[in-house]
């Protein structure tokens, strides 16, 4: 069965996120991930990570203004300069919290650019991203998001994500599975995970509707979790649900592994 990370973002927000991580360790999560990092030291993270026995798996290069509604910026060419100082920032946390991939977000389309300039610029800072990660032995992530819930952002569909790929060139970047975006974006959960198992690095998991935990929504995740056994993915599931009330009381979904 795969490695579950609770996504200290979303779960335990009862508590400051510095007391997150102990709430993880304490019921029984063995791993983490988050959005980002940077309003923390590096250092202070890592102890945290250590005092609980938890491994990162995952976190995101910074994203531009996130409180401003911004999601990423790398398809932005008036950005390009800031996005190579996120990447060396991405890799410096990187380096010392001991994570071995980075989602990069690639932002909202925009305004007043043409397409093929978003384009190229968005192939061109992943090339970047890419060869910089691989300097450090870094996977870098692309991560399709729907458009219902982040109106105008880029990147929404497998097929997109696989095509940059295919114009990135280089053999340490994958996809970020997002099985709440992709629900709503395409359906087909278990047939695409299958077909695209060697392409996966990573996979997220929340209902539809409201992204809550899994058993509260549509998809049939007691199925889903042992197709992803069945068919053997290595890759470690990231808890990116909003608990419905709080997060211990949200945890029964757990039982579906069994």
């Amino acid at each position: 069965m795969p490695k579950f990370a609770a996504n200290l973002t979303m779960l335990f927000t009862e508590r400051p996120f510095l007391e997150r991580f102990e709430a993880a360790h304490k019921n029984g999560f063995k791993a983490v991930e988050f959005l980002f990092p940077y309003a923390w030291p590096a250092d202070e993270l890592k102890a945290l990570l250590d005092k609980n026995h938890l491994e990162l798996v995952l976190h995101n290069l910074p994203p531009g203004d996130w409180d401003a509604g911004e999601r990423g910026i790398a398809c932005h060419p008036d950005r390009i300069e800031e996005f190579k100082e996120g990447v060396a920032r991405g890799i410096a946390y990187a380096n010392i919290l001991g994570v071995k991939q980075l989602n990069c977000l690639a932002g909202k389309l925009p305004s007043e650019t043409d397409l093929a300039t978003v384009q190229a610029t968005l192939v061109n800072n992943f090339k970047y991203a890419a060869n910089e990660f691989k300097k450090n032995g870094l996977r870098l992530l692309i991560e399709p998001i729907n458009f219902y819930d982040v109106p105008g952002f880029y990147l929404n569909t497998t097929q997109q994500a696989l095509d940059l790929i295919d114009e990135v060139g280089s053999d340490n970047v994958f996809i970020q599975y997002d099985i709440y975006h992709m629900q709503r974006m395409e359906g087909e959960i278990a047939a695409t995970i299958e077909k695209l198992l060697p392409k996966i690095a990573h996979i997220q998991i929340a209902d539809n509707p409201g992204r809550f935990e899994p058993g509260t929504g549509e998809l049939n995740y007691a199925f889903l979790f042992k197709h992803l056994d069945q068919i053997g993915y290595q890759g470690s599931v990231g808890c990116e649900y909003k608990p419905k009330t709080t997060t211990e009381a949200g945890l029964g979904w757990i039982k579906l592994l069994n």
